[in-house]
């Protein structure tokens, strides 16, 4: 801040030259230490005294010209969404629409009777008798929740009893589970990579991987979706003295599509790199005995750790990590998401476990889920629906731009049919999606009403 002789002047009326000579420093001094506090500052009056000089603060204005006004930004300033807006006020919006009943083929949303083609419960087990009953058990025995970290007072006898039948039915050594499958992402790989590696993650990869990617500090290498030259490309530039993991989804949750396992585990050897595969919507889904994707090629020895969910197939919540028993004991001592976080609450657990020796008790729920996903398919297909093409329980049906996906879905549900609109950033702008998923315990007759609703809509959208 300048002070010219005019300007100490003016601050200073009435003094001497001389004075307001001795005292510019003073004021070049109180204006730095004061210049964030523009309304409180005034007139700097500097009195020799005792040797020793005061400065004392009087009448704002004066200085008001003296000071850089400063705008600071608000933080709650970007707390708006006119695109949201846009889509409410055309009556389009899709999300957070009221269930009134169980998660079942058929539901009661927003008061009216809907089929419903957009649950993650691949094998229909939400509503099993066995399922709710080991629920209801595990309330009266151990009460609403556990009030702790597994790592202190949070471990009941029924976590550990899950993780041991858990890891016998995947085929490795030890289990570890945590109180959701997005915290279970973040956990593992927060834990296993650090600043000084490399994660190989595949682009279509679900949102809880690029964030565990991002807290274990690590540098991240994307390759093109299921693009095995591009990975073995990335592969290349990893420098030989760094850590190496590859992860990808199993079964990808928008496209439905499976991960090229066997390549990525032959690029692994020849690289020492260590694989690690998201089996969210592959356990269930995938293999001779619905064990996942890695069973589904043959391939569980080969792969490092198996992460999965039981929000899907296992019809609760919470995740978990299947690896060597060495690993799992390493993450359980070093996951800040594992230790600093409450414990699977009692009836979770139980309907986890529950809903796992149903699975292992009736290995037909996945043929049974795989022939109702054909059969949709092939009826879509015959009515000349545009579908992605998948051999899993996630068919998405293409509608191309934002909005008229947004009010295709509308009218889907409407007509009586839940479906999940996609849209980017989750898909390229002029790709959109409907993705819809399957039951096994959906019937054709249902499937059938479905198709012809599709068909009724779809069509309306065409012409």
């Amino acid at each position: 801040m300048r002070f010219s002789c005019k300007r100490m002047a003016r601050i200073f009326p009435g003094k001497s030259p001389a004075f307001s000579e001795k005292m510019r420093p003073f004021c070049i001094l109180a204006c730095y230490y004061h210049k964030n506090d523009i309304k409180s500052v005034g007139i700097i009056y500097a009195w020799h005294f005792a040797g020793r000089h005061f400065i004392f603060a009087a009448h704002a204005a004066h200085l008001q010209t003296y000071r850089r006004k400063r705008n600071y930004m608000d933080l709650f300033a970007k707390c708006t969404n006119p695109y949201v807006d846009e889509i409410r006020a055309a009556d389009i919006y899709p999300y957070f629409h009221k269930l009134e009943s169980r998660q079942d083929v058929e539901v009661v949303m927003e008061g009216k009777r809907r089929i419903m083609l957009g649950s993650n419960n691949y094998l229909g087990l939400t509503t099993h008798p066995r399922v709710i009953e080991a629920g209801l058990k595990a309330l009266e025995r151990y009460g609403s929740g556990c009030s702790g970290s597994r790592f202190l007072n949070g471990t009941l006898a029924l976590h550990v009893e899950l993780e041991e039948e858990l890891a016998d039915f995947i085929g490795k050594e030890s289990v570890m589970t945590f109180s959701t499958g997005f915290q279970s992402n973040l956990g593992i790989i927060s834990a296993i990579a650090g600043k000084d590696d490399y994660i190989l993650c595949d682009r279509e990869n679900h949102a809880s991987i690029y964030d565990g990617c991002k807290l274990s500090y690590a540098t991240m290498l994307r390759y093109r979706h299921n693009d095995m030259a591009d990975l073995e490309k990335k592969l290349q530039s990893v420098p030989e003295t760094a850590g190496r993991l590859i992860v990808t989804d199993g079964v990808f949750s928008m496209g439905g599509d499976i991960c090229n396992l066997p390549e990525i585990v032959r690029l692994a050897k020849q690289y020492g790199a260590r694989v690690m595969v998201d089996d969210a919507h592959g356990l269930g889904v995938l293999g001779a005995h619905g064990r996942g994707t890695a069973e589904h090629f043959g391939l569980t020895d080969e792969v490092d750790i198996i992460m999965g969910t039981f929000s899907k197939s296992l019809a609760s919540l919470g995740g978990y990590m299947a690896a060597d028993a060495r690993i799992v004991d390493y993450v359980r001592h070093a996951s800040r998401p594992f230790i600093f976080c409450a414990s699977i609450p009692p009836a979770s657990c139980a309907t986890a476990l529950e809903a796992l020796r149903v699975l292992k008790e009736t290995p037909e729920l996945p043929a049974r889920l795989a022939a109702l996903s054909s059969y949709m398919r092939r009826g879509l297909r015959e009515r000349g629906i545009a579908i992605r093409e998948s051999t899993t329980p996630i068919i998405p049906i293409y509608t191309y731009d934002t909005m008229n996906t947004l009010k295709t879905a509308k009218r889907l549900y409407d007509e009586g049919v839940y479906v999940n609109p996609v849209l980017p950033p989750a898909t390229p702008a002029t790709e959109c999606l409907l993705r819809t998923s399957y039951m096994a315990t959906l019937t054709e007759p249902l499937l059938d009403e479905a198709l012809d609703i599709f068909e009724r809509v779809l069509k309306q959208d065409a012409e």
